[in-house]
């Protein structure tokens, strides 16, 4: 697994092929391809290429899947005895990218695409609800047996 610290606005952001990140709004149409121009480090299992301050030979390529809004901020102003109340807010717009491919210029690689985190967790909670049915029923019956088996006991020793 490759992992590479790119630079996009003014801000760093982990960047890990077959993954998505969000970084600050891009002027890109949706299903544009495109390379980070700043890329300052790349690690992959044991080798690390620190830049100084870039790497240079690295490239970071990446495709626009979405522009999205970023949850709600709100900003209350409250001045006591005074009566004053401003309340205001906004939503920031980020850009969804999908990273393809973190190496050298000409390098081949296949990249293995990782389930969205939300598909992911929405088959684990498929499968943690008809569990415990199972556990239940089991749970039901052995119950049933045993109070048959208490009932069972009680007639025999009259």
């Amino acid at each position: 697994m490759r992992i590479a610290i790119v630079e996009s606005g003014g801000k760093q952001y982990r960047a890990v092929e077959g993954s998505t990140i969000d970084v600050d709004r891009l002027a890109y149409e949706v299903g544009k391809k495109f390379d980070f121009e700043r890329v300052l480090l790349m690690a992959d299992e044991d080798i690390v290429m620190v830049g100084t301050p870039t790497v240079g030979e690295i490239k970071v390529s990446a495709t626009v899947v979405d522009h999205v809004k970023g949850p709600k901020v709100v900003s209350f102003k409250y001045r006591p005895k005074k009566r004053i109340r401003v309340k205001g807010g906004h939503r920031h717009f980020y850009t969804r990218l999908m990273i393809d491919f973190i190496g050298k210029d000409g390098e081949e690689r296949m990249v293995e695409v990782k389930k969205a985190p939300a598909a992911v967790a929405e088959v684990e909670a498929v499968e943690a609800v008809e569990e415990p049915k199972v556990e239940k029923q089991k749970k039901a019956s052995t119950r049933d047996a045993a109070k048959k088996s208490a009932t069972t006991k009680k007639t025999d020793t009259k």
